[in-house]
Order: C-alpha cells, then structure tokens, then sequence
C-alpha cells in the first residue's frame, strides 16, 4: 500500500478486501480494493486529516470522511470504484469528523476540534468548539446533537513538578485539557439503543467514555476520567471499557442503564462470543512482556491462557469452533477454545500491527503490517456469531450491533 495501513474491510467472507491507508503523506487518504491473491483492481486517493476513516456497509458501499472546500464529507465508493452516494453533515467552523459509525438509516458522528495539521496556517483558532456526539439521516439531516463536557480531569499516578511544586514531583491536580479529541482504540460504538463515545485528553492521555441514548441523544452517564484502553460491545447495550496506564490495567463492563456490573484486573482486545464469554490477548505497556491470553470469567475472576511475548498485537478473531487467532510478535497464533495455544505462522517481522486480524472463506487470514496487508491460509473454521466483533464478525469494521 502506499502508506500505512489504517483499516481492512471485506463485505464478504470471500473479499475482495477493501483497505483504507494513508498516501504519500499524513494529508492523504488511499482506498484500495484488493482481491485475495494480491490482485489490485483500483485504488482512489481523497484529502485527508490524519486519521483515514472509513466504514463499509453490507451491500459494500464503502464511505469515506474527508474535507473538501465546502467543509467536511461523507462520501460512498460503490464496489467498482465508482463514486455513489454523498452527504455533508451540518458542522462548525474548525470542526472536523472524530469518528463515525454507519447506521442502517443514518450515521453517529462524534466531532472533535479540527487538528492544526488540517487549519494550516490557522495555527490558534479564536473560537475551538466543543466535542459533541450528533446523529444524522443518510441526507445529512441533523435528528440531535449533544455536546460533550469532558471537564477537568486528573488520575493517581499522574505527577508534575515545576515552580508550584518547588520542583519536586507531586500528584498533578486536576487540570482542563487544552485539546480534547476521540480516544484512539474504539472512539465510538453503537449497540441496540446506546452509544458509548469516548474523548480524551490529547497531551495526557486521560479520558472519559460518555453513554448515549441512540434515539434522543440524551447523556445516561459516563465514566471517570482514567487513561484509555481498549474497548468491545458486549451485548444489546452493553460495553467493556478498559484503562492502561498510570498504574491502570482494567477492564470494566457497563450495562444498559450506563452502570458498572463487573470488572477485571486485565486489559486488551477482547472478543465476545455468542454466550457472553469474554477473552483475547492481553496488552500491557511493558516489556518485556508479561501479558497473557486471558478469559475474563462472570465472578471477576481471570483464567490464564498461554503467555505472549513481543508487543504489537492485531485484534483477534474467532472461529466457530471458539478458536482464537491475531497476531503478535511476528507470529500468527491461535489459541483454541482449551486456551491451548498454537503457531501457525512465524518471520521475523517487528513492524506495527494496529488493525484486527480478518478471518475469511476456507480459513484465508488477512492481518496488515505497517504498508502491507498479507493473506494466510490456516485450518481455521468459519467466523463465529457473537456481539464483538461485530457485524459478520466485523469484517465490514462498522462498530454497530443493531
């Protein structure tokens, strides 16, 4: 590809793969449809903001984010590359798409302050806007808009030091975020009724995941500030919301009324199957590497897996027989439904993986490593049915679980 890769999407089981990236530079946006063997049929460039958005519709409609002279678009690339239906969703000045999900009958769109990269010369702009969280029909038509106070946030093990310390180190006191954008794992979900958005603290990396009602917009509650983590629908309205760093490392399961039920001394993509299970590769800022596989049981309780090593991981997949498979450290594992591990595949390899790994037909694996996107064959069932991931096992990468 030309540019890294942010995102692989397939409508089908069978591909072909549509994968977003960036182009020659930060400011560019590259889709490419791509077959199974590596065969490229197009490939279409669009101005970017830094952070390549796309989500594809089960008819494979792909819709693409991006700014254009009339302000911010949302735009449909039909399967053959060929420009399908538009919308341009009432905005603010220097307001600019955080993240969004495609509805069966709209969008969920979260709008963050556009970031200098996209103002240019407009370095300071005299009026930033508020995050806020609005829903909108396939036209564009604005149904609500609900603004989003993050407030003045603050963590235990965040410290300073400078003059209003006397230049000692000290728990830092809570303090107004000067740049406020989505989180960087899983910024917007939508499950059933609810919406969990999650917008941080760009400079501290502390945040706050805000639950939504789809219908009305209105604000149910919302967690407190912590650093972000990883993040999975986990049923009908229901959302597991983890934390790293600062001494974090948690994952907490959120109800439909917005409450927490349970949580788990662990954090990392995590899968849900069709019963509600919950387990995946753990991710813990440290390394050497003490993460496990781990399965995060109804009594709070963990059950260890095999140990990983390495750090970047992709997120995983299931199949239908409850086998695991992503990659980390160079390897494609998987671990089966006993948390028996196994090692499909393995080089030498230490570049980024940030995307999920997609489990296609006849057990074809698509993970992305930095510019490239490689296809394994494996002994690996079909996907299996479950809320995370979602959406035909989220091959699509449209968060939503109507």
């Amino acid at each position: 590809m030309p540019g890294q890769v942010r995102a692989v999407a397939a409508a089908d089981p069978s591909g072909p793969l549509t994968v977003t990236s960036y182009g020659a530079d930060p400011l560019t946006t590259v889709i490419t449809r791509v077959d199974l063997s590596g065969k490229v049929a197009w490939q279409r460039s669009y101005p970017g903001t830094g952070r390549p958005q796309s989500r594809l519709s089960t008819d494979g409609i792909l819709w693409v984010a991006y700014p254009d002279s009339g302000g911010r678009l949302l735009e449909g690339v039909l399967p053959d590359g060929s420009t399908g239906p538009s919308t341009r969703p009432e905005r603010h000045l220097d307001e600019e798409v955080g993240a969004f999900v495609l509805l069966d009958d709209g969008f969920v769109i979260s709008w963050v302050s556009a970031s200098r990269l996209v103002r240019g010369e407009r370095s300071r702009s005299t009026s930033v806007p508020e995050p806020r969280v609005a829903r909108y029909t396939r036209e564009g038509e604005c149904l609500w808009s609900t603004p989003i106070v993050l407030g003045a946030v603050s963590f235990p093990g965040v410290v300073e030091m400078g003059d209003r310390t006397g230049w000692e180190i000290q728990p830092r006191r809570p303090w107004v975020p000067e740049e406020i954008g989505v989180d960087h794992w899983e910024p917007l979900l939508v499950s059933a009724d609810r919406i969990a958005a999650s917008f941080t603290d760009t400079r501290g990396g502390i945040g706050r995941t805000f639950f939504l009602n789809l219908e009305s917009g209105e604000t149910i509650s919302a967690t407190s500030p912590a650093p972000t983590g990883r993040k999975a629908i986990a049923g009908p309205g229901q959302f597991l919301i983890g934390s790293q760093g600062y001494g974090a490392f948690m994952t907490s399961l959120y109800g439909r009324d917005g409450a927490e039920t349970a949580s788990w001394a662990s954090q990392g993509a995590m899968l849900v199957d069709r019963n509600g299970s919950v387990s995946g590769p753990e991710l813990e800022n440290h390394l050497p590497s003490r993460s496990r596989f781990r399965r995060l049981t109804p009594d709070n309780t963990l059950v260890d897996g095999p140990a990983l090593t390495g750090y970047y991981t992709s997120h995983p997949a299931m199949d239908c027989e409850g086998t695991t498979v992503f990659w980390r450290d160079g390897k494609l594992l998987a671990v089966d439904a006993d948390l028996a591990g196994h090692e499909l595949f393995a080089m030498d390899d230490s570049r980024t993986v940030i995307g999920r790994a997609l489990l296609l037909s006849e057990g074809s694996v698509a993970v992305s490593l930095d510019n490239e996107v490689l296809v394994f064959r494996t002994p690996l069932g079909p996907l299996a049915e479950g809320p995370w991931p979602c959406g035909e096992g989220n091959l699509q990468g449209n968060p939503l679980l109507s």
